[in-house]
């Protein structure tokens, strides 16, 4: 070292301080990358790189590197500096950067600290070294080295981290730069030992938003996952602020059971204010409560779509499973008139005895009967009365709806929400209504074939009731003949 060029940046704070920035506020020493990243976006950086090696961690950018006066205060805790000038000179960044405590965080995994950096002719050098902190007092001072101009060739920062007592995973590390770095910024982008970090991609339903409030806005998207992509690892939503993930939160959906790892997305709110480790925010603040009403109401508007997306899954599993018990039950009772409580089916009928599937009520397929065009044969026979179709009475959107007809009279099936303390099965005149709330029925539609039968079962038994209601055990009698003839060929 040219000790005839050296300086020394004082560094005054009290000892116990740095204890507690760099051991127990950062927790995870690998936090010190992140802050270093940031460093880099906030000086217009294009790209950073970070070389990660046995004992060593190298991180340099191409940003604008820091002259004498920025690297004092890069080592000055707390500085305000980006605070009156919060915009990046090139690019117009918002600057990231606030704190400068994750830099401190190195105590805990390394023995040495150096930073290299160049703006136009100025080259400095500063180096942190753990066994030299240990032997100071409270006031210690860095040395500072000044460089040659050509000791490095374009403007930027290196910062490196030797004497590791610890290993860090590169992938622990790229998480970390996914969660914490503003990846999705135009002109940006950070490398990984050669391998280039891309935001997280997550396909599904994309719910974006837009709110106001009187601090500024809010914007977002949030994604309902596929069934087969949810996952119990990162749970939450991603609130962000300066495009810096600072936290994860639930906003309520703690109490949707599993259905909480099918949503994902990122909030970003600018305004919010961020408590000095940077891990959460001021939540008493009317900025925090505003927020928190906007979210409110974007999680119960998720919520909803939630529910309709699942709806119709589930709308189109059912009414295909009850489609074909209902053809089976169909062909079991043409074989087996005496059991129907219809009457005779009429003849050509076997085929045509399925209505088609709903999601309302109004949707059913209606009973037209069949008038003659010949208009002296209309004046001399009196129009047939209609015979009023019992009332479905539907309780959700969601409901499924089928008619079985034999001729001028059927029975109709609603498959429908009625509560887990519901009755499994029930029916009101001609209309057969299934709970698919109820626990038996929930276990046995997990399967497509035990779904058919456990359909099956119900409406037999309840058509079975409706040949002769008084006498349960004839119509016992009367289901297990009807059942055995719906799912036994008997041309095998």
């Amino acid at each position: 070292m040219n000790t005839n060029n050296s300086e020394f940046i004082t560094v005054t704070i009290d000892k116990s301080h740095i204890i507690t920035i760099g051991e127990r506020l950062y927790t995870e020493s690998i936090e010190f990358v992140r802050e270093i990243v940031n460093n880099a976006y906030d000086a217009d950086a294009t790209l950073v790189e970070i070389i990660i090696g046995e004992d060593i961690i190298e991180i340099r950018d191409n940003g604008s590197g820091m002259d004498r006066d920025g690297l004092r205060q890069y080592f000055n805790i707390g500085s305000q500096q980006k605070l009156y000038s919060p915009k990046s000179p090139v690019y117009g960044r918002d600057r990231i950067g606030q704190f400068g405590i994750g830099k401190f965080a190195t105590l805990s995994a390394a023995k040495r600290f150096e930073v290299i950096t160049k703006n136009g002719d100025f080259v400095g050098r500063v180096i942190f070294d753990k066994e030299e902190w240990e032997k100071a007092e409270n006031v210690w001072q860095l040395p500072f080295e000044i460089l040659p101009p050509d000791f490095r060739k374009t403007d930027g920062t290196t910062v490196m981290l030797a004497g590791l007592n610890k290993k860090f995973d590169p992938k622990d590390i790229e998480a970390k730069i996914i969660e914490g770095t503003p990846l999705k910024a135009p002109h940006f982008r950070v490398r990984l030992n050669g391998h280039t970090i891309t935001p997280r991609s997550l396909s599904g339903h994309r719910i974006p938003f837009l709110e106001g409030t009187p601090f500024g806005p809010i914007t977002g998207e949030i994604i309902i996952l596929p069934e087969t992509a949810s996952s119990i690892k990162e749970l939450g939503i991603e609130i962000k602020v300066k495009q810096v993930t600072v936290r994860r939160e639930f906003f309520g959906m703690e109490t949707w059971g599993k259905t909480m790892a099918r949503i994902a997305g990122e909030v970003n709110a600018d305004f919010l204010l961020i408590t000095s480790d940077r891990t959460g925010f001021i939540k008493d603040s009317p900025e925090y409560e505003a927020f928190l009403n906007v979210m409110r109401r974007v999680i119960g508007d998720v919520k909803n779509i939630l529910q309709k997306l699942s709806g119709k899954k589930e709308g189109r599993k059912v009414s295909r499973a009850l489609k074909e018990a209902l053809q089976k039950i169909y062909k079991a009772l043409v074989a087996n008139p005496d059991l129907s409580p219809f009457g005779t089916f009429p003849v050509g009928e076997e085929t045509k005895g399925i209505g088609g599937a709903a999601m309302t009520a109004k949707e059913t397929v209606p009973n037209v009967s069949t008038v003659p065009t010949d208009q002296t044969v209309k004046s001399e026979e009196p129009k047939k009365k209609r015979k009023k179709k019992p009332k479905v009475k539907q309780l959700t959107p969601n409901a499924v709806i089928k008619r079985m007809k034999f001729g001028d009279i059927g029975v109709s099936i609603c498959v429908d929400s009625f509560g887990e303390d519901g009755a499994e099965v029930f029916s009101e005149e001609t209309t057969i209504y299934i709970n698919r709330d109820h626990p038996l029925y929930k276990r046995e539609s997990s399967k497509i074939d035990t779904h058919i039968l456990n359909l099956a079962r119900l409406i037999t038994q309840e058509i079975s009731l409706m040949k002769d209601p008084k006498n349960p055990r004839q119509a016992f009698e009367r289901q297990s003949k009807l059942l055995r003839d719906a799912f036994i060929d008997k041309n095998v």
